[in-house]
């Protein structure tokens, strides 16, 4: 079977796009989402911060400025199709094209080289690259900036098997507890369950990828998604951390199967700044 060639330069330009367009523009899930809970949302402070943030977004879009001074850590989630040949580099031209976006688009470079001696690296590089192979011969490029405050209050345990369901909710809920008004909140939770202890904390990540409102496709862990948004809302965090009932805006979970003798579980925190954009090449 014959490969379908990408150069490189494709993935540079794609990629230098993603991270302009993700740090301008929220996404249309994310303000739908911030204006439904509005008018849910009791507490008058918390209505108002709302509303700031629908501001805050319209006046990114408008003039196509950064909608939050921390522009994040680049993160790439590359799915190579199996009848894909990349021309040439694909984690140089995907780190190429994160220093092209970071310069051009005027985003904040949050990069140290070293995490002890703390120098910048000047251009926002090197990003997290995650590749997966799959079926067919596209490349799909999947751009989350992460910033660091929400990252800070994500954590990653391992359970007990007997733990079980009500372990695992518990686990999360503690955490965006204790999160408090840290991540800026309203929140989107990314929920890892199973693999191994780096493993779930990959998946939770990429669980944050997915569009406000959308369910786990398996009805169990569906139902404990809402379940969890429910006992998260129920917090009195709220906006900010500064009360009512709009502490998050959704729970993603994502499963992978596990060892027998143990029950990995990771909460990825991400701020209502909601952050992803997506390219098929």
């Amino acid at each position: 079977m014959s490969k379908r060639n990408i150069p490189a330069a494709e993935i540079t330009a794609a990629v230098k796009r993603l991270a302009i367009e993700s740090n301008y523009f929220l996404g249309e899930d994310v303000i739908a989402a911030i204006s439904e809970f509005k008018e849910l949302e009791a507490s008058p402070a918390a209505r108002a911060l709302l509303d700031q943030l629908l501001d805050n977004a319209g006046i990114a879009a408008e003039g196509q400025v950064p909608l939050c001074q921390d522009t994040g850590f680049a993160v790439v989630f590359a799915d190579i199709g199996a009848e894909v040949c990349i021309e040439g580099n694909l984690q140089a031209a995907i780190e190429e094209g994160v220093r092209q976006g970071y310069q051009e688009g005027y985003l904040r470079k949050s990069i140290v080289r070293d995490p002890l001696r703390r120098e910048n690296t000047g251009d926002n590089t090197p990003p997290i690259v995650w590749i997966e192979v799959v079926p067919g011969d596209k490349l799909t490029l999947y751009f989350e900036p992460k910033g660091g405050g929400s990252e800070n209050m994500s954590r990653v345990t391992v359970l007990k098997p007997a733990d079980g369901r009500g372990g695992v909710i518990d686990f999360v809920v503690d955490r965006i507890r204790q999160s408090g008004g840290n991540p800026c909140p309203p929140v989107v939770v990314g929920v890892g369950i199973g693999g191994t202890f780096d493993k779930c904390a990959q998946i939770a990540k990429r669980a944050l990828l997915r569009d406000i409102g959308t369910r786990n496709p398996d009805p169990y862990y569906a139902e404990m998604e809402l379940e969890i948004l429910d006992r998260v809302n129920k917090l009195g965090v709220g906006p900010m951390g500064l009360g009512g009932s709009t502490t998050a805006l959704d729970v993603f979970i994502q499963a992978y199967p596990c060892h027998i003798a143990s029950l990995p579980c990771a909460v990825n925190v991400q701020c209502h700044s909601a952050r992803h954009k997506k390219a098929v090449l």
